[in-house]
């Protein structure tokens, strides 16, 4: 691998690994509207249109669904970037939710730019990606009613999905990231309890979680790959 010389580099290059890896750094990207995520997580009328927002993309989703959809969505976003710039560079950027800033744009995915990354040692990748979903899912546990179960097993089967997309489309990265990962979700992690983890090089990455993001109960829809409903 091409190690990067800084972070905005690494977060650039990490653009082309896929969407969920995708966060602009330094000047405003062109359009303006983006607000810090620390305001999203409030629990002001910010979140209560988003989360109707996710719920009418998905056919009209109950508001529990649609806002465990959306956590969901934001802890993939959030290990992809950490997870991914670790791999690039052995460091994480800051991603503390009043670094962190996004916007919607009419019919297409979340959006999110960080005005100065910044760089963290790469041991705190835990610690800073679960730092920063703390405040949005005491939100929704308290505000839409989904449990923290649920919510810690969003957050696990995010960082396993970032797993698998970068080690199928960045030379050697799963050799280095899947330690990383493991630690994260063994007994002694701050992930534990959250489902089985296991990773073999040139096999990939397998997670069962031990939850159920509700996405079953959207319309039309069906159960995760991962889910604890499937292996029931």
């Amino acid at each position: 691998m091409t190690i990067p010389a800084d972070m905005h580099q690494a977060l650039d290059r990490l653009a082309d690994v896929g969407g969920f890896f995708a966060v602009r750094s330094g000047e405003e990207p062109a359009g303006g509207g983006f607000a810090p995520l620390a305001g999203l997580y409030a629990g002001g009328p910010a979140l209560e249109a988003y989360v109707a927002e996710v719920g009418r993309r998905m056919g009209g989703a109950d508001h529990r669904v649609a806002a465990s959809t959306l956590q969901f969505g934001l802890a993939a976003r959030l290990w992809s970037i950490g997870l991914g710039a670790y791999v690039l560079t052995g460091r994480v950027p800051d991603l503390a939710p009043d670094r962190v800033w996004w916007r919607l744009p009419a019919g297409q995915s979340v959006e999110l730019w960080l005005p100065e990354p910044g760089a963290r040692p790469g041991a705190a990748l835990g610690e800073t990606v679960l730092a920063h979903l703390a405040g949005l899912q005491e939100t929704v546990r308290r505000r839409y009613g989904v449990s923290p179960h649920t919510l810690r097993g969003n957050s696990a089967s995010g960082l396993v999905g970032a797993l698998r997309e970068l080690a199928g489309r960045v030379p050697g990265a799963g050799p280095v990231a899947a330690p990383v990962v493991a630690a994260l979700l063994d007994e002694a992690g701050p992930l534990a309890g959250t489902g089985r983890f296991v990773y073999e090089e040139g096999l990939g990455a397998a997670f069962v979680r031990r939850s159920c993001c509700l996405y079953y109960r959207a319309p039309g829809g069906g159960l995760c790959g991962d889910c604890v409903l499937r292996t029931r």
